[in-house]
C-alpha cells in the first residue's frame, strides 16, 4: 500500500512537470560563459521553445547551429524583432551593449529579460523605463537573481515581523580586470540590501583600495555597513550578510545557508545568560542539501536563476506577473551606484 502511494506520487510529480508546455517562442541574444553556465541550462530544463540565438559573428552562428540544430542562429537582431512568434527576448551580451539592445527590443513591443547591468547610467535607466511605458512592452525585467533566491525569500518574510537594528554585509572577491566591478559585481549586494530594507542613503563611503569600498547606508528602519572589495581571492570569495534584530541575529552565507540565532531574555536590563548558563541555539531556515542531486539542491536554483527565468516565462505565458525585478524597481539601486561612481570613479 505504501509503495503504491509512493509510485503514484512520483508519477503525478513527473506528469505535472511534463504538462508544463509553452505556446510562444523566445529568442536569446548572446552566448557567453555566464549564459551557458547559468541561463541556458534553465531554459533547457523548463523546455522553453527557443527559436533564435543571436550572436555577433557568422562563425559563432555556424557553430551554434551545429551544436543546437533545433535553434536558428543569426547575427541579425532585426530578424528576431520582426518575428511575431517571438514574444520574449533574453539578453546577456557585453554590458556596454545592453542599453542599445534593450532599447531596440522595447521598441518592438516584445518582453525583455536583460542581464545586469542593463545600462551604464541612471539617465539610461530612466530612458529604458520611459521606453517601456511609451511602447507598451509587456515585461521588462533585469537579471538580478538574488531577489529570487530561496534563502532571500525566506529572510524577507521573516524580517517583515522583526524590529531591525543593524546589518553587516561583506562581498569579497579577487581582482576583476575584465570589467567594471561597480556595475558588474557590486550591483548585486547593493540591490540585495535595497530589496530587503528599502531605499538607502549614503552616510559614509571610503575607498580603501582600487575598486574596494567601505560604505555605511541608512534605510528607513535600519543602518548597515558594506565591504565591497576585489582585493581578496576568487578561490575563497565571500558573500555574507548578518542582520541584528530585537529578537536575534540572522546570518546568510553565499545564498546557501540562512540561520537565526535567538537572543536570550534579560531581567531589569541584565542579560539572563550571564546569570544562568544557556546553550547556544541556532535555527536553520534554509540550507542547500549537497547530498541529494535533485534540481532544488542545484546552485542554479539556490542562487535564484531558475525562479527568475520561470517568473519571466510564466508572466508572458499566463498574463500574471510575479516579477520581482521590473526595470523600474531597480532605480534606487542605480541611484546608490551612481553616487559611488561620482564620488570615486569619475573624480579619479
Amino acid at each position: 500500500m505504501i509503495q503504491q502511494l509512493i509510485d503514484r506520487y512520483k508519477r503525478l510529480r513527473t506528469e505535472r512537470f511534463l504538462a508544463q508546455t509553452y505556446q510562444y517562442s523566445y529568442a536569446f541574444v548572446g552566448m557567453g560563459q555566464h549564459s551557458l553556465t547559468n541561463l541556458y541550462p534553465v531554459l533547457h530544463y523548463l523546455g522553453v521553445p527557443l527559436k533564435y540565438i543571436c550572436v555577433t559573428s557568422d562563425r559563432k552562428a555556424l557553430l551554434i547551429e551545429r551544436k543546437f540544430p533545433q535553434v536558428k542562429a543569426t547575427t541579425s537582431l532585426d530578424m528576431i524583432l520582426n518575428d511575431d512568434e517571438v514574444k520574449g527576448v533574453f539578453v546577456s551580451a557585453s554590458p556596454s551593449a545592453h542599453f542599445s539592445l534593450a532599447s531596440q527590443i522595447l521598441k518592438s513591443n516584445k518582453s525583455l529579460f536583460i542581464e545586469k547591468p542593463p545600462c551604464q547610467s541612471l539617465q539610461e535607466l530612466d530612458a529604458l523605463i520611459d521606453q517601456q511605458r511609451l511602447y507598451g512592452s509587456p515585461i521588462a525585467m533585469v537579471g538580478l537573481q538574488k531577489r529570487y533566491a530561496p534563502a532571500v525569500q525566506i529572510l524577507q518574510q521573516r524580517l517583515r515581523k522583526e524590529h531591525l537594528i543593524s546589518y553587516d554585509l561583506h562581498y569579497l572577491t579577487g581582482a576583476y580586470p575584465e570589467g567594471n566591478a561597480l556595475l558588474d559585481l557590486y550591483i548585486h549586494p547593493l540591490d540585495l540590501v535595497t530589496h530587503l530594507f528599502g531605499k538607502p542613503e549614503i552616510l559614509a563611503c571610503q575607498q580603501v583600495a582600487p575598486a574596494s569600498y567601505i560604505i555605511m547606508l541608512r534605510h528607513s528602519h535600519i543602518v548597515g555597513t558594506l565591504e565591497l572589495s576585489t582585493a581578496y581571492t576568487w578561490t575563497a570569495a565571500e558573500e555574507s550578510l548578518k542582520i541584528c534584530t530585537s529578537k536575534g541575529i540572522y546570518r546568510l552565507s553565499q545564498m546557501e545557508l540562512l540561520t537565526f540565532e535567538p537572543k536570550h531574555s534579560s531581567i531589569l536590563g541584565i542579560p539572563y545568560e550571564k546569570v544562568h548558563k544557556h546553550n547556544k541555539t541556532i535555527e536553520y531556515l534554509y540550507a542547500r542539501n549537497n547530498f541529494t542531486p535533485i534540481f532544488p539542491n542545484n546552485q542554479i536554483y539556490s542562487q535564484g536563476y531558475y525562479s527568475e527565468i520561470q517568473s519571466f516565462i510564466t508572466s508572458i505565458e499566463h498574463g500574471h506577473s510575479s516579477i520581482l525585478t521590473d526595470i523600474a524597481s531597480i532605480k534606487p539601486t542605480y541611484e546608490v551606484l551612481m553616487r559611488i561612481k561620482r564620488l570615486f570613479v569619475e573624480s579619479s
